[in-house]
């Protein structure tokens, strides 16, 4: 399979400049300027841009068990339309992924599916008993697993979490954490967060293990992970489209951890503009209307991600489309050990056309998740994706839709 992308804008991490693409047998083969190729596929992207496709941290598509929410067909295809082309899984599946069994269903479905590529994480505590570790001890022969988490309640117990860390680090495992001391849960979210965010630092520090911060949210939070970074501990952190899209006097809609302030906004960004933020995850969550009535708490995000952190960032806050490729492709990419984010010979041929000047209204009808449970509905964001390329194959293309 060949596939020759002509005319594009083409931007990455470290590239902005017009040129082509050449991708063969699923790698980039060839980029550069008036690349030309005979009896190959030809995509003419004059006018679009074109980035290396997406990589979400951190997403929820409920299969096995739980899925009248979502499944993995339709979260990949919801992937797909919003220009990812990578997801991690969270283990809050049905049993709970603390199995070689629960581990494979899902890498074999999402293989035989060949949509998009899943990593599936690993739970830090058997079916999320918040204190047993046998299941990662019996799990560390398995090569594929590339983080392990509790997300959803978070790991309550210290030693439990400085454990973890020491088999995360033994195995290189990256460990994510959900900040929320659930003591202070009924009490006040942001000492939840911020006090739950302070303890898996000095862990982090002690054990030396990759600790990845999950959908960071409060001004705090931010400030004490770029101290523990500034003090050399091996820490990610996640932000989410939805805690820069929002701010709780527009919209409180109920999601773990809460919408936030203006001022929380405002620090994340200036997060972003410093280099401390690493990646940004959708915490894509689906739920239908009537668990999303009885309070569950979360939203989808995949197929809006790129549309709210492009209009917030970019046009709003002159955050480069470089910075922007880097969060959402070539750091996702490395922490889950990829071979994407980047537009470079030897890369998966994993990219995303673009048109940044289209301004989209959010529909969820039109979504291709069976999750609906989004507060962006009707509002307007400009950036669509046009369509997403897996290995040199289109899998989506918005005309064809």
């Amino acid at each position: 399979m060949e596939l020759l992308i002509k005319n594009a804008r083409i931007i990455d991490v470290t590239q902005d400049f017009h040129g082509d693409i050449y991708i063969k047998d699923g790698i980039i083969n060839e980029v550069g300027k008036s690349i030309t190729k005979d009896n190959v596929q030809i995509l003419d992207c004059e006018g679009k841009i074109v980035m290396p496709a997406f990589i979400d941290t951190h997403a929820h598509f409920r299969d096995p068990g739980l899925t009248w929410k979502e499944d993995i067909e339709t979260g990949s295809k919801a992937a797909l339309k919003g220009g990812y082309t990578g997801v991690c899984l969270m283990a809050n599946t049905r049993p709970i992924c603390s199995s070689k069994e629960t581990l494979e269903f899902v890498r074999n479905r999402s293989k035989e599916l060949n949509l998009i590529e899943v990593h599936q994480c690993l739970s830090i505590t058997k079916n999320f008993d918040g204190i047993t570790l046998d299941h990662l001890k019996d799990l560390e022969d398995d090569k594929e697993i590339k983080a392990i988490s509790d997300d959803g309640v978070g790991v309550a117990n210290s030693n439990t979490m400085l454990e973890a860390m020491k088999i995360a680090k033994k195995n290189n495992w990256v460990i994510m954490s959900h900040a929320e001391s659930p003591e202070f849960s009924k009490v006040d979210m942001r000492i939840a967060e911020n006090m739950m965010t302070l303890r898996d630092i000095e862990l982090a520090k002690l054990s030396g293990a990759r600790l990845h911060m999950c959908h960071v949210s409060t001004e705090e939070a931010v400030k004490y992970i770029i101290e523990g970074k500034m003090s050399g501990a091996n820490i990610t952190m996640e932000i989410t489209p939805h805690h820069i899209g929002l701010t709780r006097d527009i919209n409180d809609y109920r999601v773990n951890p809460p919408i936030r302030e203006k001022e929380d906004v405002e620090a994340i960004i200036k997060a972003i503009k410093l280099g401390m933020v690493d990646t940004i995850g959708t915490d894509h969550a689906p739920h239908t209307a009537e668990e999303k009535k009885n309070g569950s708490p979360g939203m989808v995000g995949l197929e809006t991600a790129f549309s709210i952190c492009y209009t917030k960032l970019v046009k709003d806050n002159n955050v480069s489309l470089n910075k922007l490729s880097e969060l959402m492709s070539y750091n996702s990419a490395k922490l889950l050990g990829m071979n994407k984010g980047k537009i470079s010979v030897g890369a998966d041929g994993d990219l995303v056309v673009i048109d940044t000047e289209n301004k989209i209204k959010i529909n969820p009808e039109e979504f291709e998740s069976k999750g609906k449970n989004t507060p962006f509905v009707g509002m307007e964001f400009y950036g669509q994706v046009l369509t997403t390329i897996k290995g040199g194959e289109i899998k989506f293309n918005s005309v064809n839709k």
